[in-house]
């Protein structure tokens, strides 16, 4: 049996999983953002966003590969015996906002959300989303798996709401824009403070599944064999 494995913490990214009829694995990764970020420009020179979050979701992912490699199956994904058998797809994610050429994460703190929704009121930022997916599938003879490793980038333009201070301070006492890439969600809280938006409403969330879609079929996978009632 093929399952999927998610190298993310998200929950939204896991509800996109599942309500697509894909029940995934979650295994999160100890990778420090910053350094390889500091890594890839030290080798590659200025990233543009949409490849920096390419290379962070390729860093998460391996960094989890590393771990079963290790041997740490169990213990990190919670596989009892009969599920040691599953061949895995591992899939990283990383989103950022790309607002005037400068790439937002997580806010660093309330302030920090607070001085990010003044300055995005009333305009458009990209949201970018990168993707690496790894065939951990038994290969050779009698093997489906590929052995492949790719990626790439969903981005998708968003226009956000012209909020008023006390808007901007009630959202933020939620906390939900601190948890999140860009201080804001399209699918919880923050969804009445976007007006629209040019793209994948799911690349948005966190998880383009039309591009999870064109990963997996580079490597001979289709989404109904993922689904979790697939015989």
């Amino acid at each position: 049996m093929t399952r999927l494995l998610l190298a993310s913490a998200s929950p939204a990214r896991r509800a996109t999983l599942l309500a697509a009829g894909i029940d995934p694995l979650v295994a999160v990764s100890s990778v420090d953002e910053v350094a390889v970020l500091e890594a890839a420009r030290a080798r590659f020179g200025d990233l543009d966003p949409a490849d920096a979050v390419l290379v962070l979701a390729q860093a998460k992912v391996e960094d989890v590969a590393r771990s079963l490699a290790d041997g740490d199956l169990t213990e990190r994904l919670g596989l009892d015996a009969d599920d040691a058998d599953d061949e895995l797809l591992l899939l990283g994610c990383d989103s950022m906002l790309e607002l005037d050429g400068e790439i937002l994460g997580k806010p660093l703190d309330a302030d920090d959300a607070v001085a990010r929704w003044r300055a995005m009121r009333g305009r458009r930022g990209v949201l970018h989303t990168g993707h690496w997916l790894v065939d951990e599938r038994t290969s050779g003879e009698g093997g489906a798996g590929t052995g492949g490793t790719l990626g790439a980038t969903s981005s998708t333009v968003v226009h956000f709401a012209d909020l008023s201070d006390s808007e901007i301070a009630a959202y933020v006492r939620t906390g939900e824009p601190l948890a999140v890439a860009g201080a804001f969600t399209v699918d919880g809280l923050g969804g009445p403070f976007v007006e629209r938006i040019e793209g994948d409403h799911h690349g948005v969330v966190g998880l383009s599944l039309p591009l999870l879609r064109e990963l997996l079929g580079e490597i001979d996978v289709t989404i109904p064999s993922l689904w979790r009632d697939h015989a």
